[in-house]
C-alpha cells in the first residue's frame, strides 16, 4: 500500500502572496488592508492565502522582519569596514536607512510595535549586539571619549525614523504631501551627517 505523499509548500506561491501583500500594505496601509485584498492582488482565493499564512498580522510581521534582517545584514559590514572613516560610515548608514524607510513607510510603526510587545524577540531576530560592538561605535568613542557612543547611534536612528512616524500628522496638517515629504527626506540624507558632525565638535 503506497503512502500518501505529504503536500509541501509551494515557495513560488508564498513569494507571490508576500509580493502582493507588500503592494497592498504600501497602497492602503496596514490597518486598512484586508486578507481578501491581498488574495485578490495575488490572484488566488482566500482559502489558499489562509493555508500559507494564518493571518494578516503574521504575513505583515514576516515581510517586515525580512526587510529588517536584509537591511541590518547589509549595514553591518558598512559599520565594521576598516577601510572607511567615521564620517563615511555616518553618511552610508543614514542614506541606507532613509532609503529603506522611503521604500517601506509602514516599517517604523512595525518596529515600535515589536519593541513594545516583543523586545526580546526583536533583539534576537536582528544583529543589534553586533552593531553595539561595531567598529563604527569604537571610532565614535575614540573621537569623543567623554560621551557614550550609543548616544550618537540613537540620534542617527531617531533623526531617520521619527519623521516617518510623524508623516500622517504632517499630511493631516497640510504641511507636506507624499512628494514633498520624500523630497525633505532626500535632503535629510545630507543633513544628518552634518548634524552628527556638529554634535561631535560641540563641547
Amino acid at each position: 500500500m503506497s503512502k500518501k505523499k505529504i503536500a509541501e509548500p509551494d515557495l513560488s506561491t508564498e513569494e507571490k502572496i508576500k509580493d502582493a501583500a507588500q503592494r497592498v500594505f504600501m497602497q492602503k496601509g496596514y490597518a486598512a488592508t484586508r486578507t481578501r485584498d491581498i488574495a485578490e492582488e495575488a490572484g488566488i482565493n482566500l482559502a489558499l492565502l489562509n493555508y500559507y499564512f494564518r493571518s494578516k498580522e503574521k504575513l505583515f510581521e514576516l515581510i517586515m522582519l525580512e526587510k529588517l534582517e536584509k537591511f541590518f545584514g547589509s549595514v553591518a559590514p558598512v559599520l565594521n569596514n576598516a577601510e572607511t572613516t567615521l564620517d563615511q560610515k555616518v553618511i552610508l548608514f543614514s542614506n541606507n536607512y532613509i532609503d529603506l524607510l522611503i521604500e517601506n513607510p509602514e516599517l517604523p510603526l512595525f518596529i515600535l510595535s515589536e519593541i513594545r510587545y516583543n523586545p526580546d524577540r526583536f533583539a534576537h531576530k536582528l544583529p543589534v549586539a553586533k552593531i553595539a560592538d561595531s567598529l563604527f561605535l569604537k571610532q565614535l568613542h575614540e573621537k569623543r571619549q567623554d560621551i557614550n557612543p550609543v548616544h550618537f547611534l540613537m540620534n542617527i536612528l531617531a533623526m531617520s525614523v521619527f519623521p516617518f512616524i510623524m508623516k500622517p500628522v504632517f499630511h493631516s496638517a497640510g504641511i507636506m504631501n507624499d512628494k514633498t515629504f520624500t523630497a525633505r527626506m532626500m535632503e535629510r540624507k545630507a543633513l544628518i551627517p552634518k548634524w552628527i558632525n556638529a554634535m561631535l565638535k560641540a563641547k
